[in-house]
């Protein structure tokens, strides 16, 4: 039986939940709004029945095979469904073979999904090269590698990669919730109600992977069934039954605070051990990378400033690293971007002098800009004295030249005092030359 063939009752009954609870259609589906969202490619392709070659790229549970079957139903194809650990070359062939006659005598196009398609061999690969090119199948490949590193280039560059990504932990807890009411798939008839913080752990624990997620649902429910009525499960039965405890953190909560504050007080004090330890404490609990990231830019625009320009470069390649390898590839990404912030020479100056020039506009308004650094675009201006007695700097030896750029009112108001720790060191130098 396909994969996607509908079971009987019977069969049903066998199924692991994650499989009961697989999702039919496009509107069943949770996540990968960015490729399978109302305006999404693949969303598109489906409803137009156009489908093209794809190769869906992503973690495990993140909904590839799901995808799959749901281009299967919503298009007029004949879909056959291979693996790349169980089949080879002579499967491919019979394959082809069957497609041509399909489209021969029928008009018809096959779509043929490759589970795990990283694993084929190039041999196995260029088999299917011609006939992806000539259109006699459609090909639709998943993989959890890198397509660039694990499938031919020739392949590649006649499918679309399509990158899905984990989903986030809302999603997840989303279909946790759907399982546990749904009385046909789900658990809805077994009478077992799972507090909101049970729910919470298991999504935390499955890090985007529904699989994982709704097996564990699974046990901890067969593990709770031989509670009295009214069956209720709480995060101890679902430690006990994953054999996984729950880190002590609310995300929204004052442990979502203290660990945040931890952190960001270790970087400022230099310490890279404690930043790494509260780092991973909040990785480990769950908490949203991003966020962790946007607190390490506004650290280095904070706390480090031109001390150590780099700083802000790091914390930004730290975001586009995990934001192309996400978990767990890109959390070294974190870790050396906390390691390099905690290390870094430390100034606030910048962050201060924005302070101190808020303050100052705020007591003195709109002060006029001095008109030898205005512009005069037109005749009139230069004659009411626009630009009169500017002075180019590249003129100049050095590329410098003393003249006042502040308004009349704070002509001799300073800001900026730069420190003499790490890059400031020279920025302090060269402004004391000048003076």
């Amino acid at each position: 039986m396909d994969l996607f063939d509908s079971a009987t009752d019977q069969d049903n009954a066998f199924l692991p939940l994650a499989e009961r609870m697989r999702p039919d259609s496009l509107d069943q589906l949770v996540g990968q709004d960015h490729v399978a969202g109302k305006n999404g490619i693949l969303t598109r392709s489906i409803q137009k029945d156009r489908v093209f070659s794809i190769i869906l790229w992503g973690p495990p549970g993140c909904g590839k095979t799901t995808l799959a079957g749901i281009i299967a139903r919503e298009t007029s194809s004949c879909f056959v469904q291979i693996s790349a650990v169980l089949s080879s070359v002579k499967d491919i062939r019979e394959i082809i073979k069957t497609a041509k006659e399909q489209r021969r005598l029928h008009g018809k196009r096959t779509i043929l999904f490759v589970d795990e398609i990283h694993r084929f061999n190039k041999a196995q690969q260029d088999a299917f090269l011609f006939h992806v090119e000539k259109g006699i199948i459609v090909l639709v490949g998943a993989t959890t590698e890198n397509p660039s590193f694990e499938v031919i280039p020739a392949l590649v560059s006649r499918c679309r990669v399509i990158t899905l990504n984990p989903l986030s932990r809302q999603d997840v807890r989303k279909i946790l919730e759907r399982a546990v009411a749904d009385r046909e798939n789900g658990l809805g008839e077994d009478g077992i109600f799972f507090s909101p913080e049970s729910l919470d752990h298991m999504a935390s624990m499955a890090d985007g992977d529904v699989r994982a997620a709704l097996a564990g649902l699974e046990t901890t429910a067969f593990y709770a069934g031989d509670k009295p009525s009214p069956v209720v499960v709480d995060v101890e039965d679902v430690e006990k039954a994953i054999q996984k405890k729950a880190l002590m953190y609310d995300k929204s909560g004052e442990s979502h605070f203290n660990l945040i504050s931890a952190f960001h007080k270790s970087l400022r004090g230099s310490d890279p051990d404690a930043a790494l330890y509260w780092l991973v404490r909040m990785m480990a609990a769950g908490e949203d990378p991003f966020y962790i990231i946007r607190r390490m830019v506004r650290f280095a625009t904070e706390d480090v400033g031109v001390a150590d320009p780099g700083a802000l470069t790091t914390a930004l390649n730290a975001l586009e690293a995990f934001r192309f390898l996400g978990h767990p590839e890109g959390d070294d990404a974190l870790a050396q971007a906390a390691v390099y912030l905690a290390t870094a020479p430390k100034s606030n100056t910048i962050y201060a002098a924005r302070k101190r020039v808020q303050q100052r506009i705020q007591e003195t308004g709109s002060l006029a800009v001095p008109k030898h650094i205005r512009n005069a675009p037109t005749k009139l201006m230069e004659e009411m004295g626009y630009h009169k007695g500017y002075k180019y700097a590249h003129d100049y030896k050095g590329g410098y030249t003393p003249q006042q750029y502040l308004p009349d009112a704070l002509e001799t108001e300073q800001f900026y005092f730069p420190t003499s720790r790490g890059y400031e060191a020279t920025i302090q130098q060269r402004l004391r030359k000048r003076s």
